[in-house]
């Protein structure tokens, strides 16, 4: 397993892995991961209770490309009071991976799609889930067909063969020869539709490179009193629609600790910033597109 002897990892995944069912391939066996995959809330919970009596430390992994930081904060909401139960025993890790990480893997995708030839549009499927991170992988979409081998990149939502066929029969009418799907999380394959597969968007021996990654910084975080739970908590922070405040004066805590009040004479809308320290380049996950 990722953590090693007395290491519990879990992997904890949202609309990207369909809340973890996508992610079971990677668990159950001394050759895979992780012992279980779950979302976030009472599955969650009671796996950790389970690793806690049996005296072990609990690592969970956020399984997002950088779309669902709500479901990153709900597992930290999850965890919580489990922490502050077994101090230095639980730790949430640094999210599997980030929007950027998402671009460069697509991008990956749409240079193996041309490598087939004739005019080649692809479609980057995902589930419905919320407007925000939908309106997430269109502006990737067009990133990537900005910047790829591909000029013809489109954001697909699509739970089922219907939608997926219906975004085909688009791709086509706008002079599309192939048209190839890949999907834009963690699903294996996409539903039944006259297109070509190319997925998994990621290979398996990658994103187990990429979680032993998280997993073993997490665990020296926490050794060093760093368990991520706050800034886990802080993932969802300015996602979403934005917020006014009327003449209110509020403390806000950034994840370094340091506390400062906002105020505000006047209702306006914004949105925070992220405080977060970006994810460093080279950390093992930029390049694997197995």
């Amino acid at each position: 397993m990722a953590g090693g002897p007395g290491v519990a990892v879990y992997l904890v995944g949202g609309h990207e892995s369909a809340y973890g069912r996508e992610l079971t391939r990677f668990t159950g066996s001394a050759a895979t991961i992780a012992e279980a995959a779950t979302a976030p809330g009472r599955g969650l919970q009671d796996l950790a209770e389970d690793a806690l009596a049996s005296e072990q430390t609990v690592v969970a992994v956020p399984m997002t490309f950088g779309r669902d930081p709500q479901m990153v904060a709900e597992t930290a909401k999850t965890l919580k009071w489990l922490s502050a139960r077994a101090p230095g025993r639980v730790a949430v890790s640094a999210p599997f991976g980030t929007t950027d990480h998402l671009t460069t893997w697509l991008r990956a995708a749409a240079n193996r799609a041309a490598t087939g030839g004739g005019r080649t549009a692809l479609l980057a499927v995902a589930p419905h889930s919320n407007p925000f991170d939908e309106a997430e992988l269109h502006r990737l979409a067009y990133l990537v067909a900005t910047y790829g081998a591909l000029p013809e990149v489109h954001a697909t939502i699509a739970d089922d063969s219907a939608e997926l066929a219906a975004a085909a029969a688009r791709a086509r009418a706008l002079g599309a020869e192939r048209v190839v799907a890949v999907p834009a999380g963690f699903a294996a394959t996409l539903p039944d539709a006259d297109v070509e597969l190319a997925g998994p968007l990621v290979g398996e021996a990658a994103v187990a490179r990429v979680v032993r990654i998280r997993v073993v910084a997490a665990l020296a975080a926490l050794v060093a009193g760093d368990d991520g739970i706050d800034v886990a908590l802080a993932a969802d922070h300015g996602h979403g629609y934005a917020h006014s405040h009327a003449g209110d004066e509020h403390p806000h805590t950034h994840a370094d600790g340091t506390t400062h009040v906002h105020s505000h004479g006047s209702a306006h809308p914004h949105a925070h910033a992220d405080h977060r320290p970006a994810t460093p380049v080279g950390d093992g996950v930029h390049g694997y597109h197995q």
